[in-house]
Parts: structure tokens; C-alpha cells; sequence
């Protein structure tokens, strides 16, 4: 939503009068003005842009554009319920920070390996390396470990700033804030949680949402990481494409 306020002189044109600019959102998206006698002086333009995520379809009533990235995309109706939409706006978002997380992890590794900055193995085969403990102690020690966190985050989300103290460290405790958006320990460098900042996060973490999942594919198809695989499309690129991969 964007919104433009003006308070523009009229006394030239209409004296001892006030006029009240409006503007409306169509149903169909497009924007109507008019010009209405009122008892303010004081004229407010206010421009309401309803994101559409394809030209000329209408978004659902219950997206109005008020969240961050919201663009009106929901084919199945799964934000119809607005308790359902508290949860997906969450989920969304942790999936997306977690998504950049992971496309890092695994792009500047292989990257630096390759420059021989470092000696790892690539993402997929990280599981047969040896740690300190085994794959399946590993597997259940993080099980735990997100699943509390899980929780927590479950009861923020019914009750907002009910767990911003910690439960064994009592001297320990977040600001209130919005929910997501926990501040404190979490945000070391005071990034302010503004709308243009959430559009950002939000349409970054559905990108790497993507390209995590075309990593995936591709190791798939090819057997190879996301970086060996450009240096193989820049390579040749009229041959090694997408289209002579699936043909094998």
C-alpha cells in the first residue's frame, strides 16, 4: 500500500470553501478520483495499490495487501482462514530465512573449494563425512533442539510475547515486539523492522526457496552441484542447457 498525503491551497479557486480530494479502488483494480464538497480544509490523496500477481486477475478479498509480499497469489484458498494466515505468514517466513541460509551453505562452500580457499565436501555428500558424532545421534540431537524452538514459536504466535523470557535463564529476556520479528540477540546489527525491510526479506526468502529446490533438481538430473553446473553451462552455453540435460 502506498499512500500520498497533499494539502494543497485553494483559497484562489473556491473561497470560503473546502474541498475533499478521495481516491477509491475499483473492484477491478484501477484507481477512481472525484472531488467532494466537505467541512475539512485540510486535502488527503490517498493512493491504494492492491498487488496482483498476474495483470487483470483480481486478488482475493481476504488479501488486501496489507502483508509484506502479499500479491494476491493463493490458488488454493489456503489464507481464506485468517487463524490459518497467522500461521503461513510465519511459516513463510522462517522457511524463507532458513532457505537463505541454506543456498549460502551451500554456494560459497562449493565456491570456495573450487578457488581452493578450503577443502569440503559438496552439500550432498556432507552426510558421509565424519563428525563428532554419528549421522542418526546428529539427526536426533537436532530433532530435539528444533522441535522446543518449534513450540516456542507456536505459543508466540497464540500469544504474542508470552515465551520473551527465557524459562532457565530468568535475567534473560527479549524485547517485546512484533511477532517474527524478535529484535534483541537476534538483530545485532538494529535492522528496524520496516515495511520496505520485510519486503525484502520476504521476496528474497522466496527466491531462495526456489533455488533451493533447483539445486535439488539439478544434482538430481546431473549429479553435480549448482556451482559446477553453471561453470559447465558458461563453458559451452549453446549445448549445455537444461534441454540436453533431461534429453541425457
Amino acid at each position: 500500500m502506498a499512500t500520498v498525503t497533499t494539502q494543497p491551497s485553494i483559497a484562489g479557486f473556491r473561497p470560503n470553501a473546502a474541498v475533499s480530494t478521495r481516491a477509491f479502488t475499483s473492484s477491478s483494480g484501477g484507481l477512481t478520483t472525484g472531488v467532494f464538497p466537505g467541512s475539512s480544509r485540510r486535502n488527503s490523496l490517498r493512493v491504494q495499490a492492491k498487488g496482483e500477481w498476474l495483470p487483470g486477475l483480481a486478488s482475493p478479498d481476504y488479501l488486501n495487501g496489507s502483508l509484506p509480499g502479499d500479491n494476491g497469489f493463493d490458488p488454493l484458498g489456503l489464507a481464506e482462514d485468517p487463524e490459518s494466515l497467522k500461521w503461513f505468514v510465519q511459516a513463510e517466513l522462517q522457511n524463507g530465512r532458513w532457505a537463505m541460509l541454506g543456498v549460502a551453505g551451500i554456494l560459497i562452500p562449493e565456491v570456495l573449494t573450487k578457488a581452493g580457499l578450503i577443502d569440503v565436501p559438496e552439500w550432498y555428500e556432507a552426510g558421509k563425512a565424519e563428525y563428532f558424532a554419528s549421522s542418526s545421534t546428529l539427526f536426533v540431537i537436532e530433532f530435539i533442539l528444533f522441535h522446543y524452538v518449534e513450540i516456542r514459536r507456536w505459543q508466540d504466535i497464540k500469544n504474542p510475547g508470552s515465551v520473551n523470557q527465557d524459562p532457565i535463564f530468568k535475567q534473560y529476556s527479549l524485547p517485546p515486539n512484533e511477532v517474527g520479528y524478535p529484535g534483541g540477540i537476534f538483530n545485532p546489527l538494529n535492522f528496524a523492522p520496516s515495511l520496505s525491510a520485510k519486503e525484502k526479506e520476504i521476496a528474497n526468502g522466496r527466491l531462495a526457496m526456489l533455488a533451493f529446490l533447483g539445486f535439488l533438481i539439478q544434482h538430481n538430473v546431473t549429479g553435480k552441484g549448482a556451482f559446477d553446473n553453471l561453470l559447465q553451462h558458461l563453458s559451452d552455453p549453446w549445448h549445455n542447457t537444461i534441454i540436453q540435460s533431461f534429453q541425457g
